[in-house]
């Protein structure tokens, strides 16, 4: 059995939209999945498989940082769900549906994910996905035309959400777990593609040095401590 590679942030927001799309739409469309250049394939094919949602990341729209010290920034990323629509009876039934449950619109779908991601606070299996509410951005068209005599529509519905990155100590490359072992979160993707380059694990806290300033922006300090720790192990 292959292990289960890592997964990126952004992927990670893809499948939750996803899932939250595929339970949301049921009955309403044929299927929701992560876009893999459908239309850049086969529209024809594309359009027997509708109606369909994808959702892809659309990159990043600006980084700023957390705090003054710039070791953690947030950061603002674009998300696209396309939804497809066609019919067998107007470039209308396609964009405004029939009445019939199987005939939606391409209008009420781009209505009906909106409503559904709008606000929404995901997370995935783990619960670890840590990001702010999704909030609406564009919805655009995409493609609006005939293909073999049958009208298909096409949308892009935009959405936004931040999350926050936290940048490496400088000159250092991604730790170690514990032990010399796999590491946790962010950096466990490293593992997956040895021989990526690697820096040791950070040595153990064992003491603090504290200054006392009695008069701010006095060169001595009026006293000094030591604080000791010890090692878990010990």
């Amino acid at each position: 059995m292959s292990p289960v590679v890592p997964r990126d942030i952004y992927t990670r927001i893809e499948l939750a939209m996803s899932a939250r799309l595929a339970a949301g739409l049921r009955g309403l469309v044929k299927g929701v999945t992560t876009y893999s250049g459908e239309m850049d394939d086969d529209l024809a094919r594309i359009a027997a498989a509708m109606p369909a949602a994808w959702v892809t990341f659309g990159g990043i729209l600006g980084t700023k940082p957390y705090s003054t010290s710039q070791q953690k920034w947030v950061a603002t990323g674009k998300f696209v769900v396309m939804i497809g629509q066609t019919s067998i009876r107007s470039d209308a039934a396609a964009r405004h549906g029939t009445g019939r449950p199987s005939e939606i619109g391409a209008n009420a779908l781009a209505w009906a994910v909106r409503r559904l991601l709008i606000g929404q606070e995901l997370t995935d299996q783990d619960a670890t996905l840590r990001i702010n509410p999704l909030r609406p951005g564009r919805a655009r068209t995409l493609f609006n035309t005939q293909l073999q005599g049958k009208p298909v529509t096409v949308y892009a519905v935009e959405f936004e959400t931040d999350w926050i990155e936290e940048a490496l100590p400088k000159q250092r490359f991604p730790s170690r777990g514990e032990g010399g072992g796999p590491a946790q979160g962010d950096d466990a993707i490293f593992d997956a593609y040895p021989p990526a380059a690697r820096s040791g694990a950070d040595p153990d806290l064992l003491s603090v040095h504290l200054h006392h300033h009695l008069t701010p922006m006095k060169d001595q300090p009026d006293a000094t401590d030591i604080v000791q720790f010890k090692k878990e192990d010990e």
